[in-house]
């Protein structure tokens, strides 16, 4: 059987700088994935998916080794996309992430309010702006997403906080927002300039054992557009299965075609395909909602 997936999470690391009420605490023991490991992994999935996201939980800037974390993907030649909330931008990460490897950087912007209520985001967003000035000269095929995941209907964005980070993205990049066109459905989306992006998106209800059903049917992208390992090689069909609660196995054991053709992970497929939830932790997630067709 022939696979393919538009992307695979890695966890590099489960240790946060932060904690967002928006993402689930880790559970698991902390844990970091050797620059070694890391290649090891890189080596196997390559040739499976189209780029490598450096994110599932944790935050890989943190990554006490990521220059050659990068470097080790240069070697595979397999691009990289890195997840953020930019505050460990300092140092020589601004460089790091202007490693050709590296096709995108999204920065998560919603965890500032969710960290530092009552600070103003000035700094915090000078700093990851700078970043941005110098992408766009030196780096202009990088892409790059300024993620404000504030959206839920209930105007919950017009906070303090969120209209003083927005007005400073206006006022840099130049824009009025009543220009901003995105539909959650269809365009998340909005271009700045060149591959510079707004990036919108509500909250959702991350799936957990301990969480009450949600729905028995539906469908999702697990399994066939993307997987996820964690940072100890576990492979988990989701990049929200952030507990391990579906382990396929583990990709330092086993080789990761034999993982997704296990019994397991076929039948999660199967199940999907017919717009069954075979996995109780697949009913307990608020994101699933998102595929229904009748939404």
């Amino acid at each position: 059987m022939n696979f393919s997936f538009d992307r695979i999470n890695i966890e590099i690391s489960n240790i946060c700088n932060l904690k967002c009420s928006f993402c689930p605490a880790v559970e698991r023991e902390k844990q970091v994935m050797s620059a070694e490991n890391f290649e090891v992994v890189a080596r196997s999935v390559a040739p499976l998916t189209k780029e490598i996201v450096l994110h599932l939980l944790g935050e890989p800037l943190g990554h006490p080794d990521f220059a050659n974390i990068l470097a080790a993907a240069t070697r595979v030649q397999i691009p990289v996309n890195v997840v953020t909330n930019g505050v460990l931008l300092v140092g020589e990460r601004p460089k790091d992430l202007l490693s050709p490897i590296v096709r995108q950087v999204s920065f998560s912007l919603h965890s500032f309010e969710a960290n530092f209520p009552n600070q103003d985001p000035k700094l915090y967003l000078e700093r990851i702006l700078r970043f941005v000035e110098r992408a766009l000269i030196e780096r202009p095929d990088l892409y790059i997403n300024l993620r404000l995941w504030d959206l839920d209907g209930t105007e919950s964005h017009q906070t303090d906080r969120n209209r003083a980070m927005r007005k400073l993205l206006s006022d840099f990049f130049e824009f009025d927002w009543t220009d901003v066109n995105v539909d959650l459905r269809r365009k998340k989306n909005w271009r700045i300039k060149g591959r510079l992006y707004l990036h919108f998106d509500s909250r959702f209800v991350w799936p957990s054992m301990q969480n009450e059903i949600l729905q028995e049917r539906g469908t999702c992208k697990a399994l066939t557009n993307h997987i996820g390992i964690h940072a100890d090689g576990s492979v988990v069909p989701c990049c929200l299965d952030h507990n391990r609660d579906i382990p396929l196995g583990n990709i330092f054991d086993q080789k990761i075609d034999d993982i997704l053709q296990s019994e397991r992970a076929q039948n999660m497929l199967k199940g999907f395909k017919q717009g069954r939830l075979v996995e109780t932790l697949c009913k307990t997630c608020g994101f699933i909602e998102r595929f229904s067709k009748n939404k």
